[in-house]
């Protein structure tokens, strides 16, 4: 499967996105994917290629804007720390995202989900949190949990699962009990998985920082995706 390239924008910045079709030609669900906080890559890019490959458009979207990018064996704060200091900000990227989705012929704009890995968890469960037109569900791998101060209060429209791992140390279990206390209050469809022996970023085969609290764990890689797969068998 081939990754076509498209720009869209929010506001004044141009952002790109690699979008990979299912086989077919009629309008499918659209699965955007958003990056960890080394920004859109090829990890991103297989798995649009996977989505697709279920017969939903993966759509790996931008949060920094084209060419972008940071270093994935760095520090990449100085990219994520605008967005984590301006929530508003972070949730009009992610609206972006949707409405490109749904400017697609190839797109459902009515079955529209979010995934998203570390930096991108945060994003998509900040898109459930906020609300936005044909977004059914989101999931967030391995992402900081930390909830926002935009006053959302009502129900969340948007189904959400969440893939944790027990040993991560940017989601301690303190944290874990707040957001449950989150989405309980805010009567959301909601799931968590703890996987019991996972850290930080344990779908990347390079993180190989225990010490750091990072490291790939293949069980719980295996497992999180077969449940993100049930998930999106389920909202579509």
């Amino acid at each position: 499967m081939t990754v076509q390239q498209f720009d869209y924008r929010d506001g004044d910045t141009v952002l790109q996105a690699g979008v990979v079709f299912p086989a077919g030609d009629g309008p499918a669900p659209a699965v955007l994917i958003a990056h960890q906080w080394a920004g859109r890559g090829e990890d991103e890019h297989r798995t649009a290629e996977r989505l697709a490959e279920l017969g939903y458009v993966g759509i790996a979207i931008d949060m920094f804007g084209k060419d972008v990018q940071g270093d994935p064996a760095g520090d990449n704060s100085h990219l994520i720390g605008p967005f984590l200091s301006d929530r508003a900000a972070l949730l009009q990227r992610m609206r972006a995202g949707v409405a490109f989705a749904a400017s697609l012929d190839r797109v459902d704009a009515t079955k529209i989900a979010a995934i998203g890995y570390c930096f991108g968890g945060l994003c998509a469960l900040d898109l459930a949190r906020g609300g936005a037109d044909g977004v059914v569900g989101v999931v967030s791998l391995h992402g900081m949990l930390d909830g926002n101060d935009l006053g959302g209060h009502g129900p969340i429209a948007a189904k959400v699962l969440v893939e944790h791992g027990w040993q991560d140390p940017m989601a301690a279990p303190d944290k874990v009990l707040v957001f449950a206390e989150e989405m309980g209050a805010r009567h959301a469809d909601w799931q968590l998985h703890a996987h019991g022996r996972a850290m930080h970023a344990f779908t990347n085969p390079h993180a190989a920082a225990p010490e750091k609290g990072m490291a790939y764990d293949a069980d719980a890689d295996r497992r999180s995706w077969a449940s993100v797969v049930a998930f999106l068998g389920e909202l579509f």
